[in-house]
């Protein structure tokens, strides 16, 4: 007895020596309760949020609180967010969502495509609602619009489509033209369907592009020397999330250039760009929220399909188009959305 009572207390020693060797190098038993085990512990539903910054042109992170706390939820009391950004650093997509999907959040909202598809490839599990993906199917985030088909959905952009819709409001601006710049990121794959798209619509117009590769925002004074060089006489912005957090730059940028640019974002014409033409990207923002809510009621993102902008705005800026010599068509200043004096 005395032999069994020895052996018992030497064992018991063993283990607290191994916790404690495991608690000082900072390691993980192998034991610990996995993040479904801890999701299932908490009290209150947690939101996932991965995008490129918090005030982005696309729609900030205090908007998506605001239309959160439209729908009922009381941040703290009745849902969480874990909020990260990638600070124009797309390559920081893919960590950041597995840190999310670790954490064992219930949604991920996912801003971009890069985004969405980062916390795609980190979770085939938890749900993930992207704001503004250019082109969903052809980017394998969803089977098909109106049947997701897996764990993710949300609100296209159409971007990718339109392209070529911009080139042909340059070209009516500034008919002389004949060479165009093309900024864009390779990396987000619907940017490159939105350039060919750009293409396309470059032949019918008879204009040539300078494609200029951005994917960081130090690039950018670099590829608008060489848009200089190559005597670019109008600027084309693919939108991307790299790009949208650089439109102030980009807009003093094409400026100084003096280049006529357009964008999908309304921001950019705010800025000092001259032309933007694209969806509401707040709007969607404020739609994706809604699926959030949907989604922790009980549906699934299979079950709910990709929406799409229904209405487009074409935005001006008149100084800017003074300070560049042109003179817009009137028929293009009745179009506008917004004219800025």
């Amino acid at each position: 007895m005395r032999r069994i009572g020895l052996a018992v207390v030497v064992v018991l020693a063993l283990g607290i020596a191994v916790a404690l060797m495991v608690r000082a190098l900072g390691l993980t038993p192998a034991f610990s309760p996995p993040a479904a085990d801890a999701a299932s512990a908490r009290t209150i539903p947690v939101i996932g949020y991965l995008a490129s910054e918090a005030e982005s042109p696309f729609g900030g992170l205090n908007a998506f609180r605001q239309w959160l706390r439209d729908l009922g939820y009381v941040e703290g009391q009745t849902v969480a967010l874990e909020v990260r950004f990638t600070d124009g650093h797309e390559e920081r997509a893919r960590p950041l969502a597995t840190e999310l999907v670790q954490l064992g959040v219930d949604v991920i909202v996912a801003r971009s495509t890069v985004s969405a598809l980062a916390a795609k490839q980190a979770t085939s599990t938890i749900p993930i609602v992207f704001a503004l993906a250019g082109d969903p199917v052809g980017s394998g985030l969803v089977a098909s619009l109106a049947r997701p088909g897996g764990n993710a959905t949300g609100l296209s952009n159409l971007v990718s489509e339109l392209s070529g819709k911009q080139l042909e409001i340059l070209k009516a601006a500034a008919p002389q033209v004949s060479r165009i710049g093309v900024l864009y990121n390779p990396v987000n794959p619907a940017s490159r369907v939105a350039l060919e798209e750009a293409r396309a619509s470059a032949r019918t117009l008879a204009v040539a592009l300078e494609v200029q590769e951005i994917r960081q925002p130090n690039e950018l004074a670099r590829a608008f020397s060489l848009l200089r060089a190559r005597r670019a006489g109008a600027l084309l912005m693919i939108s991307d999330s790299v790009l949208s957090t650089q439109v102030s730059q980009v807009s003093k940028l094409a400026l100084q250039s003096r280049l006529p640019a357009i964008d999908a974002n309304r921001a950019f014409p705010e800025a000092g760009g001259l032309f933007a033409y694209g969806p509401s990207f707040t709007d969607n923002l404020r739609r994706a929220a809604g699926y959030v809510d949907k989604i922790l009621k009980g549906a699934k993102p299979a079950d709910l399909p990709v929406q799409q902008p229904t209405t487009f705005e074409l935005v001006i800026n008149l100084k800017t188009a003074q300070a560049l010599g042109l003179t817009v068509p009137q028929s293009m200043l009745m179009r506008a959305e917004e004219i800025i004096q």
